[in-house]
C-alpha cells in the first residue's frame, strides 16, 4: 500500500479520475457551481490529507499532468482556425480588448495589495494572476515572485471566473459571443476557455485566443513596468 501511494503513476490516474467524476458531476447537475476542477482539487486534497502524502510526492504526478498542458493548449488552436473570419473582422477590438484587461488586471492586483498591506513578495507573486500558469509561473519568478503562490492564485482565478464570468456578463448585458468569449479567456486563461467552449465555438475560439495574447501583453507590460519601478 505504501509503494502504491508514493506511485506518482497512481496519483496521476487518480487526479484524472477524479476530474472525470467532476465532469460527470457538472453534466448531471448542469450547475457551473461544480466545476470539474474545483471538484477534483477537493477530492484529491482529501485524499492526500487521509493517506498522510507530502506535497512532494504528489508533485511529481503533478508534473505527468503538466506535461500534456503545452498539447492540450495548442490543441485551441483548432477552433480559433474554424473561426477565422470572425477574427479578421474583430482583430482590432480583440486587441485593445486584451490591453485594457490585462492592465485592469495588473493595476487591480497593485492597488489591492497595497490597500490591504501585503508584502511585496506576495504583490509580485499576485501580479501575473490572470494568464496561464505556465506564463504566470516564470513572470512570477521574473518579478521576484514565489512561484507555489502564483500557481495557486491562477487556478483560483480560473475557477472562479468560469463560474462566475458568464452569468455577470450576461447580467450586465453582454450578449455577442466575441465579446464574451474574449473577456472569459482574458480574464480566466485555459479553466475560464473550458466553460467558454461549453457556451458555444465562437466564445471558445475567442476565449482561447485571448490566453495567447492577454499573456504576451501581460509578459509586455510587466516587463516595462519592472524596468521603470526596478
Amino acid at each position: 500500500m505504501t509503494e502504491l501511494l508514493s506511485s506518482s503513476t497512481f496519483w496521476m490516474a487518480l487526479s484524472i479520475g477524479c476530474y472525470a467524476l467532476g465532469v460527470k458531476i457538472q453534466q448531471k447537475t448542469g450547475s457551473a457551481l461544480c466545476n470539474p476542477l474545483l471538484i477534483s482539487a477537493i477530492l484529491v486534497g482529501v485524499l492526500l490529507v487521509a493517506t498522510g502524502t507530502t506535497y512532494q510526492t504528489y508533485e511529481s504526478a503533478g508534473q505527468l499532468i503538466s506535461f500534456f498542458l503545452t498539447p492540450a493548449t495548442v490543441a485551441l488552436a483548432v477552433p480559433i482556425y474554424r473561426k477565422l473570419d470572425v477574427l479578421k473582422k474583430n482583430l482590432v477590438p480583440i486587441l485593445a480588448g486584451a490591453l485594457v484587461g490585462s492592465l485592469t488586471s495588473i493595476l487591480s492586483v497593485l492597488f489591492f495589495c497595497r490597500l490591504f498591506g501585503l508584502s511585496d513578495a506576495t504583490t509580485r507573486s499576485l501580479v501575473p494572476k490572470s494568464v496561464t500558469t505556465p506564463i504566470g509561473v516564470a513572470l512570477s519568478e521574473m518579478l521576484g515572485g514565489l512561484a507555489p503562490v502564483t500557481a495557486i492564485a491562477v487556478v483560483f482565478t480560473g475557477i472562479v471566473g468560469a463560474i462566475l464570468l458568464p452569468t455577470f456578463l450576461k447580467c450586465i448585458g453582454v450578449r455577442n459571443p466575441v465579446q464574451m468569449g474574449l473577456s472569459i479567456g482574458t480574464a480566466a486563461h485555459a479553466v475560464g476557455t473550458s466553460r467558454a467552449i461549453e457556451l458555444g465555438e465562437t466564445e471558445g475560439a475567442m476565449s482561447g485566443l485571448a490566453i495567447g495574447v492577454a499573456g504576451l501583453l501581460t509578459a509586455l507590460l510587466v516587463s516595462i513596468g519592472s524596468i521603470f519601478f526596478a
